[in-house]
């Protein structure tokens, strides 16, 4: 891949953008509505994630943490997490190693 893919659907008020990766590493902006989720999900990625603009709630092993603007969480691997928007918000998710399942769709 040799540019960042365009925009897409990722669920109901949810849009990503995938950036072009590095050998082991990745990024990935999504834009939430105010209220929209990021579905409980677990992958063997590590994840860390900076928060652009807004106010999230994420859960990592049940576990709830707000985020704001400049605040960065980190997602281990095989960790159960999900996401929602307590307003519209930004994200900067980063992955270690390549999502092969994001990239290859």
């Amino acid at each position: 891949m040799d540019t960042n893919q365009p925009w897409e659907q990722a669920e109901p008020g949810v849009t990503r953008r995938i950036m072009k990766p590095g050998q082991a590493l990745m990024m990935m902006e999504v834009q939430f509505e105010a209220g929209a989720e990021g579905y409980m999900h677990r992958h063997v990625h590590e994840q860390m994630s900076y928060c652009l603009y807004g106010k999230l709630a994420f859960t990592i092993e049940e576990k709830t943490t707000i985020l704001e603007a400049g605040d960065s969480i980190v997602i281990p691997s095989d960790a159960l997490h999900g996401v929602k928007a307590l307003e519209r918000s930004g994200l900067l998710d980063c992955f270690t190693p390549l999502r092969d399942d994001l990239l290859n769709r």
